[in-house]
């Protein structure tokens, strides 16, 4: 099971595998005050893409498009995220208010039209 969740939220029992996927750190938390499994910033959308879109929803589908394009490139990182939610359930963590144009949820969303 894949899960998001917004890593300033209290961590839930049932999160599983705690990953950030995020490129930058999120403002004002300290890396020993969070808890996370693994920072895989390289699964990220590039700088470029991730300015570009600057979470507007208007630019939701071809953002989403663009960055599906840089994951083909990230095959071993995609690879790793399905198995370990074939173990059992992952949370993908964010940074951004946004809540529903975010990189996590487009990285969900390619994860589950991608499975093993």
């Amino acid at each position: 099971m894949i899960k998001t969740r917004r890593i300033y939220d209290k961590p839930d029992a049932d999160d599983g595998f705690r990953i950030l996927v995020d490129r930058i750190w999120p403002r004002g938390l300290k890396k020993n005050d969070v808890k996370i499994d693994l920072w895989q910033k390289d699964i990220a959308p590039s700088n470029a893409i991730r300015k570009w879109f600057n979470h507007d929803q208007r630019k939701w589908n071809e953002f989403k498009k663009r960055y599906y394009e840089e994951l083909k490139d990230r095959k071993e990182i995609v690879k790793l995220f399905l198995e370990k939610a074939e173990q059992g359930t992952i949370t993908l963590l964010y940074s951004s208010k946004e809540e529903k144009y975010n990189n996590a949820i487009a990285l969900k969303e390619y994860l589950q039209s991608n499975k093993l």
